[in-house]
């Protein structure tokens, strides 16, 4: 088999990548990011408002998204998790209480970890979470630590984007293996396999296949660590598909330590149309190799009438998860899964989030893989039984249904740590009960909040894949309030942007579908399908998955809600009209084909000025900006000046001025990290961007002060700023937050004054004295 030799300096890396265009020119690097963050710091540092103290509010009864799991062997005490956007979190006490370890450093967004086995007290983490969600966020490359976590030195390659594997030589903690992905959305030449053998003092990239093929997982033979095996992994997206499989999945081994590596394809499916592929191998029999691979064969026709999760027609039906096994050190495969109907959904067309396999340590016919749900194999990977994961302890909740990590201690196969969309949890016995840790571990992923008029006024918000949450803003998280609970489950989606009105609810289910509650009622069970239906000449309606739904301020009953076409309901969504054409490109070549499509070109932000009814902007995810002065009669394009194709994060009409309007945008679906943030003072005919001196970083919201019409607020990727000059110059508004946190919606409750946040892996803070920001 011919042998691929790729040992070269990190300076010569681009050599062995294959000439492959960019999919854009936006996309920007790690070492930018970095800089961003020193300018970050120094904002933070030099701001008044440095020592201001936020209160964390909850939620308590869910926790946020696991990349990975790790323990001691022998200690149920000490655990480590990652998780994608929340940093790296650690317990000493079995779970009793988790503490923090990266707040103070330049990013959360974690990939994974690894914990030397000569010594435990060195710990690795790469940052940048490597599945490939739409909000997924990268990172700024490896960091490590020499005191069990307390202190943390940043050692380099934070150009990779996202890390998904650190491997650890058995005997000498300076010899390291990373598998870097690389971008999400666009091509860049720092993928593969990285290797360091001074602890991370330099990098070699020891092997690589294009600017598209990042490593995702990456495997070093328990009995022999010159032996490695790598899965590379195809993984661009674009805004419109989610990953389409596509030549460059190819696993790879070396027996010399990673200085040559041949191509292992010895009874392996065509790389065509698989996917992710994950590895594992057991301890006790490392002839053992098995990979659990996301096969994208079309496996047959769809049925008449097959949808698809989200209700789409379904146009591909692929083969799903497979487990494939080598007996001889991977030199020859063979497909050992046999319940293909039942594996066809395990993680549906799913696989770039999951492709997650573990092997019983003490037992190489004992196999676990993770999606949706959790299955165990104990004959080799042949049949495999869903694990019920119910908690058995606070309120008595179930471990979520996700599943992204976990780690077998290799003393007794009986204690796990498993990692999920909702938290960390662990079985004593064997995967037959679950413990969960969700109420002590605040690192919930919030995209959006808002609020009621209630006394104290209630926060309601969209989680990813926790549908969406309420609570009391007079709740704080700590550890005496544990116990209780004052955050629940609100009707909606985790996809939606909510409406409040007295104790009427709006929300979407997913992709814009609307539903109506009333929440007097017990537990927020009564809820009302009040769905838009297309008319006859309208194309089937795509909404975003966080299509825009908002209240008239001047009648409460006045309802927008936006597909690529803006609706509006005059009796609280009992009938709808359209009021707008289609708002967005339009461009066919941009919509992707079920199973993989992601409805783009559609409403992302809205808004319906406080100072005239019917005196409309809307914005979308292909960069389109409109105005109607008469309630939707007639629209004018107002996108001139601003950046071509990026997402509209939000619109603001402005409560002064009746001209005025502030808008922000995302690039992030480019990967690139400029921040857009525009003022118009004339109705959208010309803008002014009043970024000035923010960091560089996604912005997601922007707001105005209820009482000082000087003021702005802005929320980013990397933090909180306010203006008290209309954006001439910005502040962080930092104080006790994480360093680097990011705040995807903000707003002042009009009555009580209170600034809160809502974070993406951190969950909803409140600042209670505002009277230092309003001077």
């Amino acid at each position: 088999m011919k042998q691929f030799s790729f040992l070269l300096p990190l300076a010569a890396c681009t050599l062995l990548a294959t000439a492959q265009p960019h999919t854009n020119n936006r996309s920007v690097p790690g070492t930018a990011r970095l800089a961003a963050y020193k300018q970050h710091e120094t904002l933070s540092q030099n701001s008044p408002y440095k020592n201001l103290q936020w209160r964390q509010t909850g939620p308590n009864y869910i926790s946020g998204r696991v990349t990975d799991v790790w323990g001691i062997p022998g200690n149920k005490n000490v655990m480590y998790a990652a998780l994608a956007t929340s940093g790296l979190w650690k317990t000493t006490d079995a779970g009793l209480s988790w503490q923090p370890l990266f707040d103070k450093q330049p990013t959360l967004n974690m990939g994974t970890m690894a914990i030397a086995q000569s010594n435990h007290n060195i710990l690795y983490a790469g940052t940048g979470e490597a599945n490939i969600f739409r909000a997924s966020l990268p990172g700024m490359g490896m960091f490590k630590s020499t005191d069990a976590g307390k202190t943390w030195t940043h050692i380099g390659l934070e150009n990779t984007g996202t890390i998904s594997r650190v491997v650890i030589h058995p005997s000498n903690p300076d010899v390291v293996y990373v598998a870097a992905g690389g971008h999400e959305w666009s091509h860049n030449p720092e993928r593969g396999v990285y290797l360091t053998t001074d602890g991370g003092k330099t990098w070699k990239r020891i092997l690589a296949e294009g600017t598209a093929s990042g490593c995702n997982d990456l495997l070093m033979d328990p009995n022999d660590p010159n032996t490695l095996y790598a899965s590379m992994w195809n993984r661009i997206r674009k805004r419109w598909s989610d990953p389409i499989p596509e030549d460059g999945d190819y696993l790879y081994k070396s027996t010399d330590a990673g200085k040559t590596w041949k191509r292992l394809t010895n009874g392996l499916p065509e790389t065509k149309y698989t996917g992710r592929i994950g590895l594992a191998m057991s301890k006790k029999n490392s002839n053992v190799v098995y990979a659990f691979i996301d096969n994208h064969t079309p496996k047959r026709e769809p049925k008449p009438g097959e949808l698809d999760p989200y209700g789409r027609p379904i146009q591909i039906i692929p083969m799903g998860v497979q487990v494939w096994r080598s007996n001889d050190k991977g030199e020859s495969w063979s497909k050992v899964s046999t319940e293909d109907e039942k594996l066809e959904r395990f993680a549906g067309t799913y696989g770039w989030v999951f492709s997650q396999i573990r092997v019983d340590p003490n037992d190489e016919n004992t196999v676990y893989i993770m999606g949706v749900p959790f299955a165990k194999s104990t004959d080799g990977g042949k049949t495999f039984a869903t694990i019920q994961t119910w908690g058995n302890n606070y309120k008595g909740d179930n471990v979520h249904g996700d599943h992204h990590a976990l780690w077998i201690d290799p003393t007794n196969s009986n204690y796990i740590i498993n990692g999920s969309d909702g938290g960390v949890a662990v079985s004593y016995d064997g995967s037959k009960t679950w413990k969960t840790f969700y109420h002590n571990m605040p690192t919930t992923h919030f995209y959006n909040v808002t609020y009621d008029m209630q006394e104290p006024f209630h926060i309601y918000g969209s989680v990813q894949d926790q549908g969406s949450s309420m609570g009391s803003s007079a709740y704080t998280y700590d550890k005496a309030s544990m116990q209780s609970i004052a955050w629940r489950d609100a009707p909606g989606g985790e996809g939606t942007h909510i409406a409040v009105h007295n104790n009427i609810m709006y929300a979407s289910s997913f992709y814009g579908r609307l539903v109506k509650s009333n929440l007097n009622l017990p537990d927020s069970l009564w809820w009302q399908d009040i769905g838009i239906k297309k008319s006859a000449d309208e194309e089937p309606l795509r909404g975003e998955w966080m299509a825009y739904t908002f209240l008239s301020p001047h009648n409460a009953g006045t309802l927008y809600h936006g597909f690529q076409y803006l609706y509006k309901s005059t009796d609280s969504g009992n009938s709808w009209k359209r009021i707008s054409p289609d708002l967005t490109s339009n461009n066919i070549a941009k919509m992707g084909k079920t199973p993989y499509a992601i409805n783009h070109q559609a409403i992302t932000a809205a808004d319906e000025s406080p100072l005239q009814q019917g005196l409309l902007y809307v914005g979308t995810d292909d960069g389109k900006v409109w105005l109607s002065q008469n309630d939707g009669a007639n629209w004018t394009n107002i996108e001139k000046g601003l950046p071509a194709n990026a997402h509209v994060s939000r619109i603001v009409a402005s409560k002064y001025n009746k001209s005025t309007v502030y808008i922000t945008l995302s690039d992030r679906r480019e990967d690139n990290n400029k921040p857009y943030v525009f003022v118009s003072h004339d109705f959208g005919a010309t803008w002014k961007s009043i970024a000035t001196n923010v960091p560089a970083a996604p912005v997601n919201v922007i707001r105005e002060d209820p009482r000082n019409s000087n003021i702005l607020y802005l929320g980013t990727d990397m933090g909180i700023y306010v203006s008290h000059n209309k954006g001439a110059s910005w502040q962080s508004l930092r104080g006790n937050l994480p360093a680097s946190v990011s705040v995807q919606d903000l707003f002042v409750h009009p009555r009580d004054n209170k600034l809160v946040i809502g974070t993406y892996g951190r969950g909803v803070w409140i600042l209670d004295d505002m009277s230092a920001v309003q001077k």
